[in-house]
């Protein structure tokens, strides 16, 4: 791959900046990990709280098999280890948000282990490709949510967050820009959505980073990192490890020393400032949680999680170059999101064609005209107003030759204002591509006899005014002519 890392100019030299990504990502389940308390969002606060998710005495965690089974599913689409026996640890501090004062989590025997993420820093070129390590995958519950803006003099906390399941995905201190660790966490956020895990909705909160970040001169080294928690963004987590990095390397060349430290991101300042100092793993006092039993997993539920996945970005890529004959840029946009692949599947499927021929008219279609009337509306591709069949049916009308590529372009304007198919548009408003030599040579001779001065100068060697012969023609015509018979009849009559 080229060489993606970037470097910080200092007053001694050239600093590289490291980074790990710890994303917590909320599990796709209609209950919490250890209740059968609800975790739909938005819901009136503390509404979804079962006696468990409030710790009263007495009452005891029961594991949610659906939340382990997602877990899984996502290790093996990082194509990361699966530990078949695993345990649930209780790690113990003052938790304001998590009544029960302490968290059940995974520390030494974790779900998941080591795997992998290929990333992409230029969609256009497979040479920018790099690989980010899984150091592991564990599950834990999540704590619930303080409100510190109802009241000048007290706290707030909501607790149906408390008990959601969320998968930590841990990274390997890999990436070395800010731009690799937003490529990271955008192909990580896709692979989830794929697989049905985390819906990633990052500005809910279900899919959020502690981004780690630390300094070396290059070679050197690691140094002492900062750990920068619960960023909400993929904007905001370059920002983050743009500004700490930074501030690291500034504070080091001043004589002073980076310690080890928890940190909060400010996205109205783009700056990070200390939280606490970071603890290590024996003041958190870990030990295995007496209330449940370690997780062994059987050969038929781990062959059942594997034939559960889809066919992932990567292979669905790797398919659409080979099979449809798309540019790798056209197919890293049409994979990059699970919505978007789904929308152009049925595309392909309404056609009932196959083969490169319709594959590259279908996405060069999607990509230009609808991405950009969609960009235009405001909308999502879930929220088109053109389906894929009518998308299909205006591409057959091109195809067969009813309309030209103008003529589609007019024909798709309406589609997205009435809804109409684009044939009932076709008719009503005759808007059919004509072939008819005997019109268009008519309307040619008009052309020419308007414009004879240009005509004697194409003769005399100015043949870059075929094009202007051609729009006038086709201008003429209100873009209803057959580009390709005009071409022809227009060549004949300038000869």
């Amino acid at each position: 791959m080229t060489d993606s890392s970037y470097r910080i100019q200092g007053a001694t030299g050239e600093w590289e900046v490291v980074i790990g990504l710890e994303v917590h990502a909320q599990v796709t389940s209609k209950a919490k990990l250890f209740s059968g308390a609800a975790t739909e969002f938005g819901a009136e606060p503390n509404t979804q709280v079962s006696l468990v998710d409030a710790a009263l005495p007495g009452m005891l965690p029961v594991l949610n098999g659906e939340c382990i089974r997602q877990a899984v599913r996502t290790g093996m689409a990082l194509e990361a280890k699966i530990n078949r026996w695993s345990r649930f640890d209780r790690k113990n501090y003052f938790y304001a948000d998590l009544p029960q004062g302490y968290q059940i989590s995974q520390l030494y025997h974790p779900l998941v282990g080591e795997g992998e993420i290929r990333i992409l820093l230029d969609e256009k070129d497979e040479n920018s490709a790099k690989t980010v390590g899984i150091e592991r995958i564990h599950v834990e519950q999540d704590a619930g949510k303080l409100m510190h803006d109802q009241h000048p003099s007290f706290s707030y906390v909501d607790l149906n967050r408390s008990g959601v399941a969320l998968m930590e995905i841990v990274s390997k201190p890999d990436m070395r820009s800010p731009e690799e660790a937003g490529a990271y966490v955008r192909k990580l956020r896709s692979i989830l959505r794929y697989v049905g895990s985390c819906d990633g909705n990052m500005e809910q909160g279900s899919m959020r980073a502690d981004v780690n970040v630390s300094v070396r001169k290059p070679g050197e080294e690691f140094g002492t990192r900062t750990e920068t928690k619960n960023v909400n963004s993929v904007r905001f987590i370059m920002q983050a490890i743009e500004y700490e990095a930074r501030r690291q390397v500034d504070l080091i060349e001043d004589g002073g020393t980076v310690v080890q430290e928890t940190r909060l991101f400010d996205p109205d300042k783009g700056e990070t400032r200390s939280l606490r100092s970071k603890e290590d793993a024996h003041d958190y006092r870990y030990f295995p949680d007496p209330d449940l039993l370690p997780l062994e997993l059987s050969d038929d539920f781990l062959e059942e999680c594997r034939a559960s996945l889809p066919e992932l970005p990567d292979a669905k890529r790797r398919r659409y170059e080979q099979e449809l004959g798309l540019s790798a840029y056209n197919a890293s946009v049409l994979t990059a999101e699970v919505e978007t692949a789904r929308w152009f599947e049925e595309l392909l499927a309404a056609t009932g064609k196959a083969g490169p021929e319709i594959g590259k008219a279908a996405s060069n279609w999607v990509i230009s005209d609808l991405f950009g009337a969609l960009n235009r509306l405001g909308k999502s591709i879930e929220e088109s107003p053109v389906s894929p069949a009518q998308g299909a049916e205006l591409l057959s009308l091109v195809a067969d030759g009813t309309l030209s590529g103008t003529l589609a372009k007019q024909v798709f304007e309406i589609m997205l204002e009435t809804g109409d198919d684009p044939a009932k548009i076709v008719e009503e408003r005759g808007l059919k591509q004509t072939s008819d030599t005997g019109e268009i040579e008519k309307v040619i001779a008009g052309v020419l006899e308007a414009n004879a001065d240009k005509v004697a100068e194409y003769r005399s060697g100015k043949d870059k005014l075929f094009g202007f012969f051609v729009g006038q023609t086709m201008k003429a015509m209100g873009g209803k002519a057959n580009p390709g018979v005009v071409n022809d009849l227009l060549k004949k009559a300038l000869s």
